[in-house]
């Protein structure tokens, strides 16, 4: 992609992608509300509310796409997504820019056909996953209509280099490091998916540069859903620790809920953590010739990573 790429967020999502444009020789804008992002001498921050439809629009006029990595509070997704997306859509329609957005899962819902899969019905119910299902629909909606040009890559739970709020990120590597017992949620012995953070990455600037991706969801490429147990276990080896793990009772949550918002937030996604989250990437694997990193290769990177992040 030849144009400058427009990037809205500073998170591992955003920053990966701004990187990976910008080693490629591609100039990157990146827009944050306080101006942050990652240093690199094609990439440019600025500071703006990506609520706000002139701004981004005036910061895309030229682009050839426009990334969605934002990440707004957890517990406040339904009221800061909304006018967030709007503003985006806003700027690919009257830009001309791509849009890619980064999604997750959430939009299916509890009881979902296991492994899901890129056509299956969103049918979430939930504040969060409806509101997902609503900003899909309405890109893919968009799209087919011909106002905009757009497309999405669909993610699991992320780990990985950069990672930090995550359930095997800040809540869980330290941890791991010093082989302390670590405490996640639901089941220990259920597939969960994962998605590396490199591979989400790749992902998205892959269907950005693709045409064959445009108007359509696709699903990162993951290896094989690993239980929370197993996953654990593998950043563990990778740290050369021993890690106990024990669940949190589903009653905490409501009772830490009081007190943290986040964490109250995570009642919605429960089931995501009891009953097997599982999802087929097949077909972007077969489309655009992309494999997920091995767990183990995954999480010697992490703990690479961890461990220099730890030292600075």
């Amino acid at each position: 992609m030849e144009q400058h790429v427009v990037v809205v967020g500073s998170g591992p999502v955003g920053s990966g992608v701004a990187l990976r444009f910008a080693e490629q020789g591609t100039p990157v804008t990146v827009i944050t509300r306080r101006g942050t992002g990652p240093a690199h001498e094609l990439i440019t921050r600025q500071g703006a509310d990506a609520a706000d439809g002139a701004a981004l629009t005036a910061a895309t006029v030229g682009a050839g796409a426009l990334f969605n990595c934002a990440n707004p509070p957890y517990h406040r997704w339904p009221a800061e997504w909304p006018p967030m997306h709007r503003a985006m859509m806003t700027a690919a329609e009257r830009s001309g820019a791509l849009l890619v957005m980064m999604d997750n899962l959430y939009a299916f819902g509890p009881g979902s056909p296991m492994p899901m899969r890129e056509g299956d019905p969103m049918t979430a119910t939930g504040a969060k996953g409806a509101v997902r299902a609503r900003m899909a629909q309405d890109l893919l909606d968009a799209h087919r209509a011909g106002r905009l040009r757009a497309t999405l890559a669909r993610a699991s739970d992320f780990y990985g280099p950069e990672v930090l709020g995550a359930a095997l990120g800040e809540r869980t590597m330290p941890k791991v490091l010093a082989g302390k017992k670590v405490s996640l949620l639901g089941a220990l012995d259920v597939p969960h998916a994962l998605s590396y953070m490199p591979d989400v990455v790749t992902t998205l600037v892959t269907i950005a540069g693709d045409e064959r991706a445009w108007g359509k969801p696709w699903h990162v490429p993951n290896a094989p859903a690993a239980t929370q147990r197993e996953s654990v276990a593998a950043l563990a080896h990778a740290a050369g620790s021993t890690v106990s793990v024990s669940t949190v009772p589903r009653a905490a949550l409501s009772l830490l809920g009081m007190f943290n918002p986040t964490i109250g937030g995570l009642k919605e996604t429960w089931y995501q953590f009891t009953e097997p989250w599982i999802a087929d990437s097949t077909l972007t694997e077969q489309t655009f010739g992309l494999s997920a990193t091995p767990l183990a290769e995954g999480a010697a990177a992490t703990v690479a990573w961890w461990r220099a992040h730890s030292e600075r």
